[in-house]
């Protein structure tokens, strides 16, 4: 079960309960909620028993930076019986609201993953079509993006951003915690 939260509900409930932000490591980095935690969705399943436990002290809530990983990560968790909140609008809402961001210390603006996904498929369907000129069986190149954005939008899923996540620029750099001192920190 899954409980919208829009910025104002949010903000007086921040100490109160557990925040976990899905988003990449560099996503992370660049800017996110006080308070929260850095737990990427695609890491989501390695963290469940300690989320369990978690939620057992403490409510969950959940955020990315415009709300479609928050609800993936929502419907993960409660699969595993696990209650959540959601912030409406995500990190961007947050942001938009005129609220604070924590940045990590010397941290580079890193794009967020949708807008990475919208640059590299417009790339490919370009690519794809000029290429195409040359070589026709290049054009494929093309559909093959647009099958999978419409399968991305049906499904609610990404797997080019789940690609993207895995990127050098995505990852946590060098001395940020890692998900399992994350872990560690939430089991405590």
């Amino acid at each position: 079960m899954t409980t919208p939260l829009t910025v104002e509900q949010l903000r007086p409930r921040l100490g109160q309960l557990t925040l976990i932000d899905v988003r990449s490591p560099g996503e992370y980095a660049a800017g996110h909620i006080p308070g929260a935690v850095n737990i990427p969705l695609d890491q989501l399943d390695r963290a469940l028993p300690t989320l369990r436990g978690v939620a057992e002290q403490n409510e969950l809530a959940v955020v990315c930076a415009a709300g479609p990983r928050a609800e993936n990560a929502c419907r993960q968790l409660a699969a595993a019986g696990i209650p959540t909140l959601t912030l409406t609008g995500g990190t961007h809402a947050w942001s938009g609201a005129g609220q604070p961001l924590d940045r990590a210390a010397g941290a580079r603006t890193v794009w967020a993953l949708d807008r990475q996904v919208r640059f590299v498929a417009g790339v490919f369907v370009l690519a794809g079509l000029l290429l195409g000129l040359a070589l026709p069986g290049l054009r494929w190149v093309s559909a093959a993006v647009g099958a999978g954005l419409a399968v991305s939008a049906l499904t609610n899923t990404c797997a080019m951003g789940t690609a993207l996540a895995r990127l050098p620029f995505n990852r946590p750099r060098p001395g940020a915690p890692t998900l399992d001192d994350t872990l560690a920190t939430l089991g405590r």
